[in-house]
């Protein structure tokens, strides 16, 4: 093809026909002109002729301009109604790539779906909510129907079975009308109908039913009603729960969870919600009634299904949440506890907390998965059988590794040692600690580093860590036998380097006391205030939370210093002598002491459990008769 041919410019008449008018042309040459013209817009004559000839009616030939197409002011690229209207700042302009009828179209739906959210918004009524349910019961008992007419020929029921899940889910506004909607589930007998879904041979129509009393249950359902509304929806949600648990949904949820395979996001979704189902105190079902769950861990298999999870190699959401409910479990009750020692508790947690022993946890997720499982073994080893299987399993060993490795591991390691040593029955694990050679690692630990904010600020808070150093040193102390090796080689730590583990007590203490003298000065303009505006009757109720403010405001620091202080000065003459010049520099005595150690007494519990061997409170009053006696020179 010749591209020169196509481009080629037509030729031009030549320069010497161009005829010039005379600048005063007479009428005969401008008529002459005229007949010229119209001569070229005439055919021929013998084309007229052939044309009469033919027998062919001729007709005059006319031209008049047409306007382009191409030039056509309403012309837009694909017929985009807003090619001509949307510009930005520099003029340039790009459409919506829409027709005027395309945009009609949208604008219908538009309209549609905004009628329908307003009217999903607003309340339902108890004749759409009855309908609701109607529908609901038809969709289960037409697949019931049809899938035990045609149990071998899916294609038989597939259709009710959409139905169904679309029915399941059209229930979903019903938590946003609990007053009408809850009493009316239980009333119907639909609470029945979705416990029987919850066996349903189809995951996912079980999947959807879990979500529903997920959704029905969750805390936030309802939270806009206020005054007696709110209190009308809170009692129609108990009426639901009680609904719920006489049709024995936790373990035919529990039931469910052998069933769902995680490997699958809509299965991994559905455990969620199964554990979201469980016992946290801000949770679903067993939040209002904490006793379910030692019900719900005795009667079904969620223990053994917890500990299991929580050995998974990989973490996710669900492992985290699994370790969580562990946790929660085993601080709610004693049972809990004693059941999870039966089904080896104590040495999964210790298995899968081994792993924090060289390593740190990789994100904010791990690392709450780690304290959660820490907490589930503090509790664990409180109960005395716990005590056992957690020095069965060489416990006290593993925690002092973590110790001595300075992860974050470390501080959850103490508060392990120092749940397992309290009471009677940890004795032996206190024996235990001193033959692995655990005190050089704990005072190591007592003796550590003070941040910079500690050295200038004498009333900032004895961290955590330190409190559960104090709180083994006071069980070693409380279970190791007199005039044993173990209790001497305790007594030489604290005079070994001049008492500077002495020093480092009246510290600790020195910071409590400064700490708790602030609080109860708050808590005195408190009481003043109210004491102006009311009588002393109205003062009568307070007295429990005031010594819980104490507690934490540096009271509880400083009875275990005074505890372990009044220890030493008992023992060891030593260190009764540098104890008294150190707190005499700080306007303090051994009536401080006293003083301190009368108000544990006061509020201390006594430890039935261990009737036959002293209960602290006991050694309580042992050591203020003791040194109440004592003359110091």
């Amino acid at each position: 093809m010749d591209i020169d041919k196509l481009f080629k410019v037509p030729k031009l008449p030549p320069g010497g026909n161009k005829r010039k008018l005379p600048d005063n042309p007479s009428p005969a040459m401008l008529k002459k002109l005229r007949m010229d013209a119209a001569s070229l817009t005439t055919p021929p004559h013998s084309q007229v002729s052939s044309l009469q000839g033919s027998g062919q009616q001729s007709t005059a030939v006319t031209m008049e301009e047409v306007e382009d197409e191409d030039m056509d002011r309403n012309f837009a690229p694909g017929g985009d109604a807003d090619y001509f209207t949307e510009e930005d700042d520099e003029g340039r302009f790009f459409g919506g790539g829409l027709t005027s009828e395309q945009k009609d179209i949208l604008n219908i739906f538009d309209n549609a779906t905004g009628d329908a959210t307003e009217d999903e918004s607003s309340e339902l009524s108890i004749t759409k909510i009855r309908k609701l349910l109607l529908t609901f019961e038809r969709a289960v008992n037409k697949n019931q129907d049809q899938r035990s007419k045609y149990p071998g020929d899916p294609s038989k029921f597939i259709d009710s079975e959409a139905d169904l899940d679309s029915a399941i889910k059209s229930l979903l506004p019903l938590s946003q009308s609990a007053r009408l909607a809850y009493p009316e589930l239980v009333r119907s007998g639909t609470i029945t109908l979705l416990a029987g879904l919850l066996t349903h041979e189809n995951m996912d129509i079980v999947i959807d039913t879990v979500e529903l009393i997920y959704e029905l249950t969750d805390e936030d359902a309802d939270t806009e009603y206020e005054g007696e509304e709110y209190e009308e929806a809170e009692e129609a949600l108990k009426i639901l729960v009680d609904g719920l648990i006489e049709n024995s949904m936790l373990e035919l949820l529990v039931d469910n969870l052998s069933r769902l395979n995680e490997a699958d996001e809509s299965d991994r979704q559905g455990v969620f919600h199964i554990l979201g189902l469980s016992p946290a105190p801000d949770f679903n079902i067993i939040g209002f009634n904490p006793m379910l769950s030692t019900k719900l861990v005795s009667n079904t298999s969620i223990l053994a299904w917890l500990l299991k999870r929580i050995q998974s190699k990989t973490h996710d959401d669900n492992r985290g949440y699994a370790a969580e409910l562990l946790s929660i479990f085993l601080q709610s009750q004693h049972e809990n506890r004693v059941l999870a020692g039966k089904n080896d508790g104590v040495e999964i947690l210790l298995k899968v907390l081994s792993q924090y022993r060289r390593r740190d946890p990789v994100n904010t997720e791990e690392t709450e998965f780690m304290e959660n499982l820490f907490d589930a073994l503090c509790s664990a080893v409180s109960e005395p059988t716990g005590k056992e299987l957690f020095l069965a399993a060489e416990g006290p060993d593993l925690m002092m590794l973590m110790i001595k490795g300075k992860l974050e591991s470390r501080a959850r390691a103490i508060k392990v040692l120092d749940y397992a040593m309290s009471g009677a029955a940890g004795s032996p694990i206190c024996e235990a600690f001193i033959e692995a050679q655990g005190l050089k690692t704990l005072f190591t630990a007592f003796m550590g580093k003070a941040t910079k904010r500690q050295k200038t600020n004498s009333g900032t808070p004895a961290s955590e860590e330190i409190s559960h150093i104090l709180g083994v040193i006071s069980s070693l102390l409380s279970h190791l036998p007199s005039d044993s090796s173990s209790r001497i080689r305790l007594l030489a730590k604290f005079v070994e380097d001049e008492y500077k583990k002495v020093d480092k007590l009246l510290e600790i203490r020195d910071g409590a006391r400064k700490r708790l003298q602030s609080t109860e000065a708050d808590i005195e303009k408190e009481r003043q205030a109210v004491g102006a505006a009311e009588d002393d009757e109205g003062l009568a109720g307070v007295e429990d939370a005031t010594y819980f403010r104490r507690f934490n405001g540096g009271l509880f620091i400083l009875q275990l210093v005074d505890y372990i202080l009044a220890w030493l000065i008992m023992e060891d003459d030593g260190i009764r002598r540098h104890s008294l010049r150190m707190l005499d520099r700080g306007n303090q005595s051994l009536q401080d002491i006293l003083r301190t150690l009368r108000l544990f007494y006061e509020h201390v519990d006594d430890d039935e459990s261990s009737k036959e061997t002293m209960t602290q409170k006991d050694i309580i009053q042992a050591l203020i008769s003791a040194l109440d006696t004592t003359k110091v020179t």
